[in-house]
């Protein structure tokens, strides 16, 4: 059974958000030894007015999230996307991309970039089928790249 998912804005510090973090940091450790990329960023890079972070809550429980921190003055720079092992194959990511996608144009940003890791084929895939154009060769080994860039250009919102 599916339930209805809200959009819960909220930080990276939030008590809500560490099983998701908990997981990610679990993922990146399996996949490549570290989590270190998780402590990268103080918070407040994930906070109003540049940056954002949300979970989708499903029963109010996050299920998934995503968060954008400011590039440069025009570009956002998406982070921590990530769909809850128990969760995924639903089409949560997307949702999650979208809604941040949405924010960040709203916030006047026009560009997004991101980079994902060599040993994670189903972020380079979903980014692909996002429409986000590849900065590097797909035709060559992603572990011969290391992180693999994407950019997005935003159409901004109407008015």
């Amino acid at each position: 059974m599916t339930f209805a998912l809200s959009v819960h804005r909220t930080t990276t510090t939030d008590p809500l958000a560490r099983p998701l973090l908990d997981e990610l940091a679990y993922e990146y450790t399996t996949r490549y030894g570290s989590a270190h990329d998780l402590s990268r960023y103080p918070a407040a890079e994930f906070a109003p007015p540049h940056g954002a972070f949300l979970l989708l809550l499903e029963q109010g429980r996050p299920v998934a999230g995503g968060a954008y921190r400011r590039y440069d003055e025009n570009t956002a720079e998406l982070k921590r996307i990530w769909t809850h092992s128990a969760h995924r194959r639903r089409g949560l990511a997307r949702r999650v991309l979208t809604v941040l996608e949405r924010e960040a144009a709203a916030r006047g940003y026009s560009r997004i970039y991101l980079t994902t890791g060599p040993r994670q084929p189903e972020a380079k895939g979903l980014y692909l089928a996002s429409g986000y154009r590849p900065l590097f060769d797909v035709s060559a080994d992603p572990e011969s790249i290391g992180p693999l860039p994407f950019e997005k250009f935003l159409e901004n919102p109407k008015p």
